[in-house]
């Protein structure tokens, strides 16, 4: 997978991929991750890329042009399986939204700032727009961020056991089960005696139930139970 990521501060959003799973998916070479800085595409000396708004109003907006130009040129070299533009105003990422678009071959994100990018923009380039909240940011960086993690992670051989993504929260419609480690006792407080039996079908009876009851508990929305 090739992720192209449009954004006026490529040093905000390059340190999450300078360190973990992000990092060695990159060193293995199983994706890509490009930063390309819209300032250098910017207009006139002082490589302007935002203007006031038409209609009048606080805030400034992002110019069509030197996003034209940045993304001509990125598409020039290649096809893209999507455009993605980080909006407050996009469908909320959820797993489900992950794992199609781990799917995906190339994929470019735009990054917006300021009151956002002018809708041209939008009309023309974007294929997807994508909120990782009902919450607005100063900038689009730390949503693609979010973005990029929780898809690369899905993608074969970036976790060196496969099967923990697929076990993961919302997978299969529930929140995760409680999970426990060593030691078996701390303070009086003991595992659940079923985890320490080795019976296979009776623990993942049990997960299957706790997966149910937390979510029930923390996110029945998720269960859409009538």
């Amino acid at each position: 997978m090739r992720i192209d990521i449009v954004t006026l501060l490529p040093e905000l959003i390059r340190s999450p991929f300078e360190a973990s799973i992000l990092k060695r998916a990159i060193e293995k070479g199983i994706v890509e991750v490009h930063m390309h800085d819209l300032r250098k595409y910017g207009l006139n000396a002082y490589n302007q890329v935002d203007d006031y708004q038409y209609g009048g109003g606080a805030g400034m907006v992002m110019m069509i042009e030197p996003l034209d130009k940045l993304i001509h040129e990125l598409k020039a070299q290649r096809d893209y399986d999507e455009v993605i533009y980080m909006t407050p105003d996009g469908e909320t990422l959820n797993q489900g939204m992950a794992n199609h678009l781990s799917l995906k071959e190339n994929i470019m994100i735009i990054c917006g700032h300021y009151k956002g990018i002018d809708e041209r923009a939008r009309m023309l380039f974007v294929t997807k727009e994508i909120s990782i909240g009902d919450y607005v940011l100063s900038g689009g960086e730390l949503g693609a961020a979010v973005l990029c993690d929780s898809l690369i992670r899905l993608i074969p051989g970036v976790i060196s056991d496969e099967t923990s993504a697929l076990t993961d929260s919302f997978q299969d419609g529930l929140l995760a089960p409680p999970v426990y480690t060593r030691p078996a006792d701390y303070k009086g407080m003991k595992v659940p005696e079923i985890l320490l039996s080795g019976n296979t079908k009776a623990i993942d009876q049990w997960r299957e139930d706790q997966a149910y009851q937390r979510t029930q508990q923390r996110r029945p929305d998720l269960l859409n139970e009538d």
